[in-house]
């Protein structure tokens, strides 16, 4: 196979031949030219397959040992030691699985003129190509081998007008061509010791060689017998060259005069920076850096050790030079060190009435929160700041979390900085990077006071419930600091290694639940509960705030879209059914943007009134009909209230029973493990006490009970149902319905005690919104409910008990002439 003939090292493989045989065979002919003898009639043939070779041209080419390599050691013995050279049809060709098919019909006769052996095997030889050759016929051999027929070029008495116009125009088109690539010059020097342009073919010849043309394009020439054809083709092809060399020429010197622009500029810019210095118009960046950092700390009341530290890095950044790399780690210390703002705090205000304005103007409802923050603001004001306490606000998504933050900190006159740890792995995000590693800055609470440039802002921790942890630490524990009024005001930040006063932050955290946060950083706040909005809420948030905000927004007027109280009551119902507003806003949103098509369509600006009746050409059909399988539960049906992260539920327990020969108890419906204790309990106790529930009615002899808690694919858990799955089973015992609109929760003991539980307010409000108007509260959480504000009380049968007694009595009350509840009672007593 051979590469480039224009390269001294192109290979072509021949089998391997003693380098001794091949010396001596072609010594004699190692100084000189061979002499002209006889070519053979049939001829041994080497393919190429990059370029094919043109007569009058000498080239080496390197043989690896191999196949071809018998093909040298044969010609080398001949007399006439001529080979053909011919280029195959496809670049990527075997060579070892060749055939005449896959070769041109036209190449060159070469005669070896040396051949030199290689220390690693094969030979480099010399050629010398000598005439144009057809393959004629294939002889049958190992190798490839040819009956060929030799063309020589007509002879010429004289030459034409035409071919010597066409051979000077190739002549000065090599000559501009060596002014711009001198590399052609020592080929055209051997051309012209060996020729004349008495030939032009052998012109043509050369100056196609000459060229960078493709493969096939050579071979074209190649093929072309007739002169004047040949010299046409190879005058194209060198003027394409000619295009080309130019173009690369221009190129070259665009870049290059770029290049010199720049490094001109730059000299100029040294020399003019060097001017302005000694005439002391200018200085350099380590002055300029310095005096920088200087000016900062004139705005500020740095504490001592502080000031010493940076006073030695000053000292050390003077002496580095400027394009050492540990000046600038050097400087970006000093940047931090500076740019906290040491000694600056905004100016508070305590105003109550302005507070609660705020907090009203923000937020409506949350009557007890606000009157929280405004206990706290009361305090500050008494004691000369709001400092020492870090409060968690925890409810579920869209309840107004993160904008009571903001509301504290406009109230405060406070700036406010806010940040989520939710997914945080990383401890050093809390408290900085070492300046060891690259790329290093500080952690999130350095940061905040240089966003906020007050050592006093209202930093909001978000979604910390969420934290993770790795093998690159804990971030909990790295906020068990930041979050300690005793241990903040001496905080150390792993970047600047110097004490960081942040006692004077008010941190506000906020979460969805609790169970994921660890308890000592619980310990270190106070919880302060957003339990979710109820119905008359929420349709005066949408009036007072989501619609006004989202209409300007839009970019709709007043008169533009308004919505009626039945339409939002409608969205609230049929589309957001959670316990914060998000949904209910993007429902909001979605409803204006289609109106603001509308008037963007139409020439006319029409009011669109959002009404129930139109509202489902808005949103489509309503996606929640009711929280309630039941309008009235059948038997072995119960209502039960939960709390989830989003806010409360109602809960359904339904019981059945079926024939088995062994009375046992089964439970569906993705319960956790406290469920399953629950259940268990209530099956326990309603066995145990059937005699008195039931008198008479054996306790469901040879029957399976199942128990199933409805919407299977979401996990429950907790023991706060136990009275429900009591009533339950009670219920398929007597073969009663329970008391329609009846919604009960509280923890059952063995014994039938009622045990507390805990987000009575979010069931309550389940509660209102599933339309379940009576219900059962254990007794202990009577306190929790007199804290309620009245209008939650509003519309609400509840009852408190302390025993299962209870429950029966209120769940299965005496039908008119029924002696049923007397008798039960009686039991319960003896």
């Amino acid at each position: 196979m051979l590469d480039d003939p224009e390269k001294p090292e192109d290979n072509l493989d021949i089998s391997l031949i003693d380098d001794d045989e091949i010396g001596s065979s072609v010594k004699a002919e190692s100084h000189a030219l061979i002499p002209a003898l006889p070519y053979p009639e049939q001829l041994y043939i080497l393919p190429l397959n990059r370029r094919p070779f043109f007569p009058g041209m000498a080239a080496p080419i390197v043989i690896e040992p191999g196949a071809y390599y018998e093909v040298l050691k044969i010609v080398a013995k001949t007399d006439h030691k001529c080979v053909g050279l011919f280029l195959t049809h496809k670049e990527d060709a075997n060579i070892y699985k060749m055939s005449f098919d896959d070769l041109y019909k036209v190449g060159v006769v070469a005669r070896i003129l040396r051949i030199i052996p290689i220390e690693q095997g094969g030979a480099q030889v010399v050629l010398n190509m000598e005439k144009r050759v057809s393959i004629e016929k294939p002889v049958k051999s190992k190798h490839l081998l040819a009956q060929v027929k030799y063309h020589d070029d007509t002879p010429l008495a004289h030459l034409s007008k035409e071919l010597k116009a066409y051979s000077i125009s190739i002549i000065t088109t090599i000559k501009e061509l060596l002014k711009l690539n001198p590399l052609f010059k020592e080929e055209l020097q051997i051309f012209l010791g060996h020729s004349d342009f008495t030939e032009p073919g052998r012109l043509a010849d050369f100056a196609v060689a000459l060229t960078t043309a493709g493969r096939e394009e050579l071979q074209e020439v190649l093929e072309t017998f007739e002169i004047e054809k040949r010299i046409d083709k190879a005058l194209l092809l060198l003027k394409k060259e000619l295009d080309i060399s130019r173009l690369q020429s221009t190129i070259n010197q665009r870049i290059e005069a770029t290049i010199s622009k720049t490094q001109r500029e730059f000299f100029l810019r040294e020399q003019l920076k060097a001017i302005k210095k000694e005439l002391g118009m200018e200085k350099d960046d380590k002055t300029l850096d310095a005096e920088k950092f200087e000016k900062r700390l004139k705005k500020r009341v740095v504490p001592e050790d502080v000031m010493k530290v940076i006073r030695e890095e000053m000292d050390k950044l003077s002496a580095l030079e400027i394009q050492s790399a540990e000046y600038a780690v050097c400087r970006n210390y000093l940047d931090w060190l500076t740019i906290v703002p040491w000694g600056v705090y905004s100016q508070e205000t305590h105003d109550l009435k302005k507070a609660e304005k705020i907090l009203d103007q923000d937020h409506y409802g949350l009557k007890d929160i606000k009157e929280r923050i405004l206990e706290f603001i009361g305090v500050g004001k008494l004691t000369g700041g709001v400092k020492g306490s870090i409060i968690c606000l925890v409810g579920p998504p869209g309840v107004g979390k993160t904008s009571i933050g903001k509301s504290v900190a406009r109230a405060l006159n406070r700036q406010f900085y806010r940040f989520s740890v939710g997914g945080m792995r990383d401890e050093a995000e809390i408290k900085g990077h070492r300046r060891t590693y690259i790329g290093s800055m500080p952690g999130k609470m350095v940061q905040a006071l240089k966003s906020t440039q007050t050592m006093n802002p209202v930093i909001m921790l978000d979604e910390v419930d969420k934290m993770g942890a790795s093998f690159q630490g804990d971030p909990a524990s790295a906020l068990l600091e930041v979050l300690d009024p005793e241990q903040n005001r001496e905080f150390l930040d792993h970047y600047l290694d110097v004490r960081c006063d942040l006692s004077n932050v008010l941190f506000i955290v906020t979460a969805n639940v609790l169970d994921t946060i660890p308890e000592p950083l619980k310990d270190r706040m106070e919880m302060l509960r957003l339990s979710g909005y109820i119905q008359a809420e929420k349709i005066e948030i949408a009036r007072k705030y989501l619609v006004p905000r989202n209409r300007k927004l839009m970019g709709l007027k007043t008169k533009d879209v308004s919505f009626t109280k039945g339409a939002l009551a409608q969205i609230i119902n049929g589309y957001a059914r959670e316990a914060g507003v998000r949904n209910l806003e993007n429902n909001i949103k979605k409803i204006m943007r289609k109106v603001a098509v509308k008037i963007a369509r139409g020439s006319k600006s029409e009011a669109h009134l959002i009404t129930e009746k139109n509202l489902t050409t808005y949103l489509g059909k309503p996606i929640f009909t009711s929280d309630r399988y039941y309008k009235v539960n059948p038997v072995g049906v119960a209502t039960g209230l939960a709390w989830t992260s989003m806010g409360g539920a109602t809960l359904y327990v339904e019981v059945v029973r079926y024939p088995a020969e062994k009375t046992e108890m089964k439970l569906t419906g993705q319960a956790g493990d406290v469920m399953k204790e629950s259940a268990q309990i209530a099956w326990t106790y309603a066995q145990s006490h059937c005699f008195i529930y039931a008198p008479g009615i054996p306790f469901f002899e040879k029957s399976q009970i199942h128990i199933h808690i409805p919407e299977g694919a979401t996990p429950k858990d907790g023991p706060s149902a136990g009275i429900t799955m009591v009533t339950a089973i009670v219920s398929l015992l007597l073969n009663r319905p329970i008391r329609e609109n009846l919604g009960m929760t509280g923890e059952i003991t063995l014994t039938g005690k009622v045990l507390p539980i805990g987000g009575l307010k979010e069931k309550l409000i389940a509660a209102k919104r599933s339309k379940v108007n009576v219900l059962i509260f254990p007794r202990e959480n009577l306190r929790d409910y007199d804290e309620l504000p009245e209008y939650l009380k509003k519309g609400v049968e509840v009852h408190f008990v302390d025993t299962y007694m209870d429950v029966f009595k209120i769940a299965f009350p005496p039908k008119k002439g029924s002696n049923h509840a007397k008798r039960v009672a009686k039991k319960q007593t003896s």
